[in-house]
């Protein structure tokens, strides 16, 4: 017996039937079987709609200041039908919103002619669960062209679609209703009504039907289509980089604010895409003012601590790619562990031009003349624990100092340093020692190291 998943996943397949047969996906591309691999509803939508609306445009039907205006209004409202009701609401559920306002999202998003709420969020519910991966119905690993609209042009066994439960959406009356009655609705919403407003308005019936119909609708479908193509092509990734992804300010001015992709993906079920108040996202924005005036609730955001988490994750993984390409000298637990004495005797009985802070053993011989506190200085630290007077007895020294100390270290002492050896005779003898307080910072946790 099929688990309860894959049982439901094959509910949602559809029969295959001898008109339905998707065994013509196997077979190599020739010149007797390309067309039986196009999905022609998609390709006569996509392609010859627009070629025939230009071609229209180009030659004999002008475009009047009305319908242009009338069409760039419709573009957003069928655009914004998309984004806040096919993605945030119905596909994310990032908010929740009434009757009223539910009835009107469908409308616009009905004249995007995108397929059916349940088609469409079946599809989006999928991409996020198995995103960039073979079960992704438009996949980016598949190319730029594919994930844009390529994977619309060509059949796809249904079989291969990663599963998503709908049973939400196929629970909604009105979601039922339209997915039901979208032959008919689609080519009413997306053309026969700005045919009938700029034609009823001001007598521009074909300008109404090419330009705030047909062409209106590619710009549309093409803007939505960036989300599935740019927006996992261009842009930086803040917030996770596991997947392709992307956040940029172009995508977002050309998808109605859906172009902070990355941000999206890592959080899915917030009602923003954009969360700083200057980034363009007219979606977010027209969900906010809904919740204003009753007709949407429930906005959900997620906890910004959790936001934060992710940018420091990433902020870090850029650090950390910087501090490689950077010179730290020899980690101090792969350094040779030496004692006082054997310090002093390498500093005097060899000559090498050794001194000791902080634990840590450095071969200053190449900066010697370097100094900026002159040679006399260095001269006198060599054989010697000069953490005292370089933490302020007598120089403060800098970070950059530090910095440059760490290219030069050789080793370390076992016990800390001078300070350390002192302490550890006294109290061997019996006699009072110096105040443990008085250890340099460091030296502990150098000895702990080593």
């Amino acid at each position: 017996m099929p688990s309860p998943a894959i049982a439901k996943h094959i509910k949602e397949i559809p029969k295959i039937s001898s008109k339905n047969d998707f065994s013509i996906l196997n077979e190599p591309w020739s010149i007797w079987n390309w067309y039986k691999k196009l999905d022609w509803v998609h390709v006569l939508g996509l392609i010859f709609m627009p070629i025939y609306g230009f071609y229209m445009a180009y030659t004999s039907v002008a475009l009047q200041p009305k319908t242009a205006v009338f069409s760039v209004i419709y573009y957003f409202f069928t655009g914004l039908g998309i984004t806040a009701g096919y993605h945030r609401l119905w596909s994310h559920r990032a908010y929740s919103a009434g009757p009223t306002l539910q009835f009107i999202l469908m409308l616009a998003s009905t004249g995007a002619m995108q397929g059916s709420i349940r088609w469409w969020c079946r599809n989006h519910r999928a991409h996020h669960r198995y995103t960039d991966t073979e079960k992704d119905p438009y996949g980016a690993q598949k190319g730029l062209m594919w994930s844009h609209f390529v994977w619309m042009l060509l059949k796809q066994d249904p079989t291969t679609v990663g599963w998503a439960d709908v049973s939400d959406l196929k629970a909604n009356k009105l979601v039922r209703f339209q997915h039901d009655h979208f032959l008919w609705l689609a080519p009413l919403m997306s053309l026969g009504v700005p045919t009938l407003i700029a034609g009823l308005g001001w007598g521009d019936y074909w300008g109404g039907f090419i330009y705030g119909g047909i062409v209106r609708q590619f710009v549309v479908h093409h803007a939505t289509f960036c989300v599935n193509s740019l927006a996992h092509w261009l842009g930086d990734m803040p917030f996770d980089d596991r997947h392709t992804p992307r956040d940029h300010i172009l995508t977002a001015l050309v998808t109605l604010g859906e172009g902070y992709h990355n941000f999206h993906h890592e959080f899915p079920q917030d009602y923003r895409n954009a969360i700083k108040f200057y980034q363009y996202d007219p979606t977010k924005w027209l969900i906010a003012l809904c919740a204003f005036f009753g007709l949407a609730s429930d906005l959900k955001r997620f906890p910004t601590n959790e936001i934060k988490k992710g940018q420091v994750r990433m902020e870090q993984q850029k650090l950390d790619r910087i501090k490689a390409t950077l010179i730290w000298g020899t980690p101090i637990n792969q350094l040779p562990v030496y004692s006082f004495e054997e310090f002093q005797a390498m500093a005097t009985e060899k000559g090498q031009a050794l001194t000791l802070i902080e634990g840590i053993i450095y071969d200053l011989e190449s900066f010697v003349d370097e100094h900026p506190g002159g040679r006399s200085l260095i001269r006198s630290a060599i054989g010697k624990d000069a953490t005292t007077s370089f933490n302020g007895g007598v120089y403060d020294h800098s970070n950059a100092a530090r910095h440059l100390l760490e290219r030069m270290r050789v080793g370390v002492v076992a016990g800390g340093g001078y300070v350390e050896h002192r302490r550890s005779t006294t109290a061997t003898h019996g006699q009072s020692s110096v105040p443990t307080n008085s250890y340099p910072p460091l030296v502990s946790a150098v000895n702990r190291t080593a």
